[in-house]
């Protein structure tokens, strides 16, 4: 091959490679992020409620039953848009569902839950983020359901929506309780 040729076809080959990974990555849904820990066992954790500093809640205590944990935050403005579904679903008693408070004051936790209402079976107090890095949180809300062996079977990043909970997590729910 000539260099003429050569000249041409490299930059084209790359422009090529490049162009494919763009339209891959652009088709994707950002809330759709990957996430190491569906399928294997959710971290093991022990926090203190944030209701009761003296009473601790871990993974352990959890199994036997599918359940959901809901990252959030008192200070997180899309926590806000996402609480009165949680609060809506949280009444049909679908599962249980346990909060984690996290890198949030717990008197500002506690003032938020009392304000706007209480989804959770109980809500964690994460305090230094620890859990929810083990957790793999990239951000506040993150919702992740569990199953009664404690394996991790759904992650979503971001507010949840109807549609989410209609068609993701409920057909979800239906096979984990099969």
């Amino acid at each position: 091959m000539n260099r003429k040729m050569l000249r041409f076809l490299l930059p084209l080959g790359l422009f090529l490679v490049i162009a494919a990974f763009l339209g891959v990555g652009l088709n994707r849904d950002p809330r759709e992020v990957p996430s190491p820990l569906i399928g294997k066992p959710a971290p093991e954790f022990q926090l203190a409620t944030l209701a009761d500093p003296g009473k601790a809640i871990g993974r352990a205590d959890l199994l036997g039953q599918v359940w959901m944990l809901n990252v959030w935050a008192s200070w997180c403005v899309a926590c806000r848009e996402e609480h009165p579904l949680l609060v809506q679903y949280s009444q049909q008693k679908r599962l249980p569902i346990y909060g984690l408070n996290y890198k949030d004051q717990r008197a500002d936790g506690q003032q938020w839950l009392a304000q706007f209402g209480n989804p959770y079976t109980e809500s964690l107090h994460d305090l230094n983020g620890r859990v929810g890095l083990d957790f793999g949180v990239y951000g506040v809300p993150e919702t992740f359901i569990i199953d009664r062996e404690g394996v991790v079977r759904f992650k979503h990043i971001g507010p949840l929506t109807p549609q989410v909970i209609r068609e993701r997590i409920e057909p979800l729910l239906k096979s984990l309780n099969a």
